[in-house]
């Protein structure tokens, strides 16, 4: 029990620092962009590498997290985005910045199955919404660290090294920390010595045929392609989102400022994703064919009007952090219900249990990439169509704060663009699930029942054969008094729910078995 508690702590250690590293560059984008003189399109387009990198992983890290302890999988990755978080901190060019986020991706392609499916296979249907409540849980409180750390520290320096630098040195030596405690003390339960002589066993190019066989029948599940078409949507607003510190900080906010509301934003989203789980369970007890589908489309379509009222709605002006905190409390609470209530559950309900790695990275592989577009996507807008422009070199105070303002309105109606379209795109495909799900989740649980009366049967014959052979060969004292004495109970033991022709049959079998022992 003890190391089954340790090692869930280390997992969602890692779970902390991999959003800590995801959030890190965000919190930093003014810096940045001033330091290597780079437009919000520029910007984005750092966003876009890594995603990229990390999608096309997805597939790598399905094959680590099934043939592999998924403990040292966790560990791998945790070095992996350490390294690449080094290299930013030490990049002077916008080139290296990009190839260093990239390398990062990788690292983070590797984690996220493996800890996903971990937590599917610790938990049953009734609380696996929970489950993944927590997990979104530990997972904001990590960007919460990555942006407290990045926003706080961007504007001082330490030995004439610039702040947002200082953050990214922190952060990497932290997650190298964690990824040797995961990989000295952290446990697979489900990975053993017998797990790893079948693996090698095996040649590669057998494993890889198996993997793409397992993918295509994921990806020909109906559930599976809708949950992935509303995620492209739904996680693009999510994306977007990394441009919400610099229009806060536009706007006016001060850096402590900006790092308290964006605190309190994702604090408000990590007990939505816990209150959005159990009401996931909850629902699906009582209305187990549409109950999470139901609790998915309320999320999303608050996500519209509370963007609206945030963006367009309140003052550009510093003076009003209450109320923008009020606003972001309640959209974080109310738009992080999807994955913890409906997504992730349902995935883990209509494959097997063996497929469940698969089928959270061809997720995380499809949505990612396309999602990625959307920082690039928000800074086009926000420069060839709402107006934005760079401050001009040389300005007065007065002249910079102007045109802040007027960049800060240019991104909000950029990123609303980003936000209530998608969102309304995403609650419409929910809506398909109402017809998929109760036949696909029936369907899972059919083929596992099969499975696991076929593997009973195996279990049951197998004993009998093994018997009949350790009788057969051996010629010892000790087999034919003792293993015929066992067998001749057992089959006493059997027979007493047979009928007479049952029992003559038994008991020659009984003594044809006795002869050979003699033999």
């Amino acid at each position: 029990m003890k190391s089954e508690a340790l090692t869930l702590l280390l997992v969602n250690l890692a779970s902390i620092m991999e959003r800590a590293d995801e959030s890190l560059l965000p919190g930093v984008y003014k810096e940045v962009g001033a330091a290597l003189h780079t437009d919000p399109t520029g910007l984005g387009s750092l966003t876009l590498f890594r995603s990229i990198v990390q999608s096309s992983c997805y597939p790598l890290a399905a094959y680590l997290a099934m043939h592999y302890n998924r403990a040292h999988v966790i560990a791998l990755g945790a070095f992996l985005w350490a390294a690449a978080t080094f290299l930013v901190a030490i990049s002077s060019t916008f080139f290296q910045v990009a190839v260093s986020r990239g390398l990062n991706g990788i690292g983070l392609a590797i984690v996220t199955p493996a800890i996903q499916s971990l937590v599917a296979d610790s938990t049953d249907d009734s609380n696996r919404g929970v489950a993944f409540g927590w997990l979104q849980l530990t997972g904001s409180l990590g960007s919460i660290i990555g942006g407290l750390c990045s926003v706080l520290i961007a504007s001082t320096s330490f030995m004439g090294i610039p702040g947002w630098r200082i953050a990214f040195h922190l952060v990497g030596l932290i997650s190298v920390i964690v990824g040797i405690l995961v990989r000295l003390f952290a446990n697979d339960p489900s990975f053993s010595d017998i797990d790893r002589d079948k693996a090698q066993r095996k040649p590669f190019w057998s494993e890889i045929k198996d993997l793409l066989k397992e993918a295509k029948s994921v990806m020909r599940i109906p559930s599976f392609q809708i949950i992935v078409a509303q995620g492209v949507s739904g996680s693009f607003p999510w994306s977007a989102l990394s441009f919400a510190t610099m229009w806060l900080e536009l706007i006016g906010f001060s850096h402590k400022k900006t790092a308290f509301l964006w605190t309190l934003f994702i604090i408000a989203c990590s007990f939505g994703g816990l209150f959005g789980g159990k009401m996931g369970d909850l629902l699906a007890k009582r209305l187990p064919n549409s109950g999470r589908i139901i609790l998915s489309q309320i999320s999303s379509a608050s996500a519209i009007p509370l963007a609206a009222i945030l963006l367009l709605g309140l003052p550009d002006d510093p003076s009003t952090a209450f109320l923008h905190g009020l606003v972001l409390f309640l959209m974080g609470l109310s738009i992080s219900w999807n994955a913890p209530a409906t997504n992730n559950p349902i995935f883990a309900e209509i494959v097997p249990e063996k497929s469940r790695t698969s089928i959270y990275a061809l997720d995380r592989s499809f949505e990612s990439v396309l999602s990625s577009f959307a920082p690039p996507v928000v800074g086009i807008m926000a420069q060839h169509i709402y107006g934005y422009k760079p401050v001009p070199k040389g300005s007065s105070n007065s002249v910079e704060i102007e045109t802040d303002r007027e960049n800060a309105r240019s991104l909000a109606k950029a990123l609303y663009t980003a936000i209530g379209i998608p969102m309304l795109i995403c609650c419409s495909i929910y809506s398909f699930l109402y017809c998929t799900y109760p036949r696909d989740r029936d369907r899972a649980r059919m083929q596992a029942l099969i499975e696991s009366e076929m593997q009973q049967l195996e279990e049951d014959d197998f004993p009998s054969r093994e018997e009949y052979f350790d009788v057969h060969v051996s010629g010892t004292k000790e087999l034919n008094g003792k293993e015929k004495s066992d067998m001749n109970i057992d089959f006493r033991e059997e027979s007493l729910d047979l009928d007479d022709n049952d029992e003559k049959s038994l008991l020659s079998h009984q003594l044809t078995v006795s002869n050979m022992g003699e033999q």
